[in-house]
């Protein structure tokens, strides 16, 4: 990347107009204009408002926060947002640099900033701790979330399902005057710039169109969705694709549950769907109350677990997919070529990684994190941490990569795909293929340790080392949930949720019950 080919003003505009009943709308990650927060907030108490993306120089660039395809995504939305506005007559004004910056020139002209509350940590909570001090900016928050000091969330499940059975919130151009102010930054210029080529596949189209198409496309299908979200080659179309159309704002959470819920389907394929609308609903609040979920083990006990175990090559056989177990390899494979992985399919990688190679979670975070289309950091870190036992509640949620291959991928499709040097092997043999008889391996050309690795642990052993691992700070893990605010993090209310599959209750004896979706819908 060479920026200096293509300049790139990282200034405020020259001419920003003087404000007067005036407020600047900062869309920063809901990227559309009905149900939309800000917008609704901002039409009842100001005359003129002005739209307004910052693209924000962190993102970007070798040590970015997001891989190329997800900021595609992102500028796809983005036009797509303008478009909504050019409808109402009007157009979203693009700026580049740090947002503190350029919304303060905006502040000092006069010009109030409003936004969304999105739950964040990290970075964006820092970008916007720092935003708030300089521009005095107003968060809107009617998004179903508790937020406050409040020492417990009784009553959260009936305030989320106030708003999402809630009328939309919509707006009229015509109350409103609505200003552009002339910038010289446009997509274009931003990729050009930064040298966004994403190198992913079967990449969804960003934008609020293309979801509300999703949307129509999934309620066609919706009563396959329970018999399609476990296996990984039938989830890649059986199931509604949204996540990273919810994770951008292009459409709200509650308009997708209005949709859902209006449309004649069957009660378990509605449900098992509506669940996940919850989940989302309550990992979000999970990161509103504690933001420390994105750095810090939930439970203080837990901090720095695995340190002693880390190795640096188990992590990169795991990144890389390579481990000698197909279906890890295979689904770690489809996550760094095309950005998505089911929900399945995730929580097995990632126990795996913290399970059975004893690697620290957030190693494996961050990866799944910067290379996801529909990372969502409030689901994304939230999830990692539970499924590797970082809440010290329930430890055990160990899947069998050895089981996941004869339950999900019994013909091997998925396997096929994503590890070719094994398409050669008979399909019996995928779930162990160490275990393939020397003279099948010669006859059909696949040879264990050389055309393909051999397991990077031995399942039964290391099954039988995290069981002592974790008996060791069992007591004191548990003990440690006394605490107020560390039981307040973790166990905060929820609603009920209904099984991913009858079948699949429990994926093994260790598993601890089905887990909730790590994002993908």
């Amino acid at each position: 990347m060479n920026t200096r080919e293509v300049p790139l003003d990282s200034q405020p505009p020259d001419a920003i107009p003087p404000g007067e009943d005036s407020c600047v709308v900062w869309h920063c990650r809901q990227l559309r204009t009905r149900d939309q927060p800000a917008l609704d907030y901002a039409t009842t108490q100001y005359s003129t408002l002005l739209p307004v993306f910052v693209f924000d120089p962190s993102f970007y660039g070798p040590d970015g926060l997001a891989c190329d395809a997800r900021i595609q995504f992102l500028h796809e939305s983005l036009a797509d947002l303008d478009e909504q506005y050019r409808d109402r007559g009007a157009a979203l004004t693009l700026c580049h640099g740090d947002p503190v910056r350029i919304l303060t020139a905006f502040a000092d002209a006069g010009w109030d900033i409003v936004t969304t509350a999105d739950p964040t940590g990290r970075y964006g909570l820092r970008r916007d701790n720092a935003t708030a001090d300089a521009c005095d900016v107003t968060f809107i928050d009617a998004d179903g979330l508790v937020r406050g000091e409040a020492d417990s969330r009784d009553g959260w499940g009936e305030q989320a399902e106030a708003w999402l059975t809630a009328t939309q919130r919509s707006w009229c151009a015509d109350d409103v005057t609505i200003e552009q102010v002339d910038t010289a930054v446009t997509t274009e210029r931003i990729e050009a710039a930064y040298d966004v080529s994403p190198d992913k596949q079967r990449l969804p189209t960003g934008g609020t169109a293309a979801a509300r198409k999703r949307v129509i496309d999934f309620l066609e299908q919706i009563e396959a969705y329970p018999e399609n979200i476990s296996a990984p080659a039938d989830a890649r179309t059986g199931t509604s694709q949204l996540s990273p159309y919810l994770r951008f704002g292009c459409l709200s959470v509650r308009e997708v549950y209005q949709a859902v819920t209006d449309h004649d389907g069957t009660d378990r394929a509605t449900e098992m769907f509506v669940s996940r609308l919850w989940w989302n609903r309550h990992y979000s609040q999970k990161l509103v109350d504690w933001a420390g979920w994105m750095d810090t083990a939930a439970n203080p006990v837990m901090e720095g677990f695995h340190a002693d175990t880390h190795d640096p090559d188990r992590v990169a056989a795991w990144k890389q997919g390579q481990t000698g177990y197909p279906m890890v390899d295979a689904s770690m494979r489809c996550l760094k070529e095309t950005g998505w992985l089911n929900f399945r399919m995730r929580a097995m990688c990632a126990s795996f990684l913290c399970d059975l190679l004893q690697q620290p979670w957030k190693i494996g975070a961050d990866w799944f994190y910067y290379h996801l289309i529909d990372a969502d950091p409030a689901i994304n870190y939230t999830q990692f941490q539970i499924q590797a036992g970082m809440d010290g509640t329930n430890m055990l949620r160990i899947y069998n990569p050895r089981k996941q291959v004869r339950d999900n991928d019994s013909e091997g499709e998925f396997i096929y795909r994503w590890v070719p040097e094994l398409q050669p092997l008979p399909v019996e043999h995928l779930d162990q293929p160490e275990k393939t008889p020397l003279h099948v391996q010669d006859e059909c050309g696949v040879h264990i340790g050389e055309t393909y690795p051999y397991p990077a642990v031995e399942y039964e052993a290391a099954r039988e080392a995290i069981h002592a691992k974790f008996d060791a700070v069992h007591d004191k893990a548990k003990r440690a949930l006394q605490n107020d605010d560390v039981a307040r993090r973790i166990s905060m209310s929820q609603r009920g949720r209904v099984e991913d599959d009858p079948k699949q209750s429990q994926d093994d004896a260790d598993s601890g019950g089905t887990q909730s979706s790590l994002s993908s819908f």
